[in-house]
């Protein structure tokens, strides 16, 4: 009934008390008693309502219903007599995630929610029909009975998987993260969450690196030994190699109280050549709208036409895939594509994936070029695997020379934006963690000594095979089974740590747990570290308040959390000075994620996320 003027409502009288319980009589008709052991109990809405309005008694006797779960993969569980037929998993796969895998058959009693056929949730964002499912139909498969929503605590903090930074809480009893729910963040992820988020928190207690290690002699295995040896060894393996053959390697998923600290130890050390994971040399973090999403992760839905080139933000940002959706299918806003041809689940014009296209839409002879001409508010989205290529400065100069052509940047409106892969990226750019004059003078200098700050993935360039290797870190993996000492960090959950996404809002992540067995906060280590090495070398801060003062005094945004700072336009003067090369190279644009469910080393140590990998191979669940 519309409301009309001078109505009045009577929410408290007999007559609506009694319609109440009847439409909680009907709602619990065939739903089954089993609070008991039901993973929803103590956050179900259906309980909530029940404790309400309901009634004290039932009036239906009959046998009730009982349907047959659906298998939807490793991650969501099914408990489909639990079901109430709301059809909201139906409605968010569809409209949001964008793919019809659920839907209703069946008519009357004989209705059931499935997915017609045996098959996998094939969306990485399948892991939010759990909190949209007001009853216990559908729950996390990881999480089932493991523990209680009253025996948990709850820490607010951010996702660092991927660029987005998402917030979530994560949920701990005792020393153990039991699960990570999203919050609600309109300017960031919305009340969504990745799958990969959400679900590869069993990585944090595996493959971890609770001692500090020590290789004994050149070829022998790791072995374990006391803090104030590793330490020693470290510093001795620092003291005695040349600043110019000294590198530091900052890690995907660092906080910046981290990077600040590895940068002001070398820089004491005299060392200047800094990279970052997967980055190679000669990154430019001198302009900072050259690196970040200027026009924010909620400015994608005022663009009237949007181009992604190298990217694939189904894998790399799932959520904010669904804004790209949203913009595509509830927008019409056209979306074209100069990369890997890939179903983002929403209709795009694919451009090709050649690089030489990028040089075409610049000089204006591609059609498409006059397409972002007439356009109002349009958007280019650049992929970090641009960043990765060996030709990314001409790229990158071709794509600026475009916006700047083409209207993309206006002083109303900046489109130019770049996607990366991961929370620790836009903060490294922003301390300018790049190699300094110093080390472009020495640039033929192989390092001798490597320092990796959490960084797994590097080759025989960034780690020579004769090199001495010190891994500060939290889990095992690449760069500690190469390293020669091992000092045991923290992983995100456990350590408060300033991250900065993909559009350069600052964010504070909170320790939920403590890191297992030795293992202390990066920047202490590298603290403790630099005072062991030389009373010249001992880093001036002692408390976390002190690194983040020198963290503001660096760049000020650090300061303001969850401010986003309008970043300046110099019309492609970042990479003027760059040289030039003749032209791009024929390799094709990529997408930087290959796998979606392994991406950094928390990912990979990740039980949940090996099935994940598993079930998507072979498309069944």
């Amino acid at each position: 009934m519309p409301v009309m003027p001078n109505m009045e409502i009577k929410t408290t009288t007999p007559l609506v008390k009694k319609a109440r319980e009847g439409v909680m009589e009907f709602l619990l008709i065939n739903h089954p008693l089993d609070c008991p052991i039901c993973d929803q109990g103590g956050e179900c809405d259906l309980q909530d309502q029940a404790f309400v309005y309901g009634s004290d008694r039932s009036r239906f006797l009959e046998t009730k219903r009982s349907v047959e779960d659906k298998n939807l993969g490793p991650l969501v569980k099914t408990v489909m007599t639990r079901c109430i037929h709301c059809t909201r998993c139906v409605r968010f796969a569809k409209e949001v995630a964008g793919v019809e895998d659920l839907g209703v058959t069946g008519r009357g009693n004989a209705s059931e929610i499935g997915t017609y056929v045996n098959k996998l949730m094939s969306s990485e964002l399948s892991g939010n029909v759990i909190d949209i499912c007001p009853v216990g139909a559908l729950t996390s498969k990881p999480y089932a009975f493991t523990a209680r929503q009253w025996e948990l605590k709850n820490t607010e903090s951010v996702d660092v998987l991927d660029a987005l930074g998402s917030a979530i809480r994560v949920d701990t009893r005792g020393t153990e993260v039991m699960r990570v729910l999203p919050r609600l963040n309109e300017a960031v992820n919305e009340e969504w969450l990745s799958d990969k988020a959400r679900f590869a928190y069993d990585g944090l207690k595996r493959q971890r690196l609770a001692q500090p290690l020590r290789r004994p002699t050149p070829g022998a295995p790791l072995a374990p030994t006391t803090w104030e040896d590793a330490l020693d060894s470290a510093a001795e393996l620092l003291r005695s190699a040349q600043p110019g053959a000294i590198t530091a390697i900052a890690g995907k998923l660092c906080d910046a109280e981290s990077i600040v600290a590895l940068k002001d130890l070398m820089a004491r050390l005299g060392a200047s050549n800094l990279r970052i994971e997967g980055y190679p040399a000669g990154m430019d973090a001198d302009v900072r709208s050259s690196y970040l999403f200027n026009s924010g992760i909620a400015g994608v839905e005022e663009a009237d036409l949007i181009l992604l080139v190298g990217s694939n933000p189904r894998l790399e940002a799932p959520v904010l895939n669904a804004r790209l959706r949203r913009a595509a299918i509830a927008g019409s806003v056209p979306v074209a594509v100069l990369g890997p041809k890939a179903d983002l689940t929403y209709p795009v014009t694919h451009l090709g994936d050649s690089s030489a296209t990028v040089g075409e839409l610049a000089s204006g002879k591609h059609a498409f070029a006059q397409q972002l001409k007439a356009a109002k508010k349009p958007l280019i989205l650049v992929g970090a695997e641009l960043l990765r290529r060996a030709d990314r400065d001409v790229l990158l100069a071709q794509l600026h020379a475009l916006a700047d052509a083409t209207g993309v940047v206006t002083p109303a409106w900046n489109g130019f934006n770049l996607l990366h892969d991961a929370g620790g990226r836009v903060a490294a750019l922003d301390l300018g963690f790049v190699p300094g004059p110093a080390a472009a003078a020495g640039a033929a200098v192989a390092p001798s000594v490597v320092l990796l700050l959490g960084a797994d993935e590097f080759g025989d360039a960034d780690v020579p095979p004769g090199a001495k290797v010190v891994y500060l870190g939290s889990h095992g993996d690449a760069g500690a089974s190469r390293a020669d000492v091992v000092l045991p960090g923290a992983a995100y959950t456990e350590k408060p740590g300033t991250y900065v996404n993909t559009e350069g809002r600052p964010q504070r992540a909170h320790a939920a747990v403590t890191p297992p067995g030795n293992g202390r906060d990066d920047w202490k280590v590298l603290r403790a570290l630099s005072e062991v090495i030389s009373p010249a070398a001992t880093l001036p801060y002692n408390t976390l308040a002190g690194v983040r003062a020198r963290l503001a005094d660096i760049a000020p945004h650090f300061a303001r959390p969850e401010e986003t700072q309008p970043s300046l336009w110099l019309n492609g003067a970042a990479y003027a000075h760059k040289p030039k090369a003749a032209k791009a190279s024929a390799a094709p644009l990529s997408s930087i994620v290959e796998n979606y469910y392994m991406t950094d080393v928390i990912s990979r140590a990740s039980a949940v996320m090996a099935r994940a990998t598993a079930a998507r191979a072979s498309g069944k669940p």
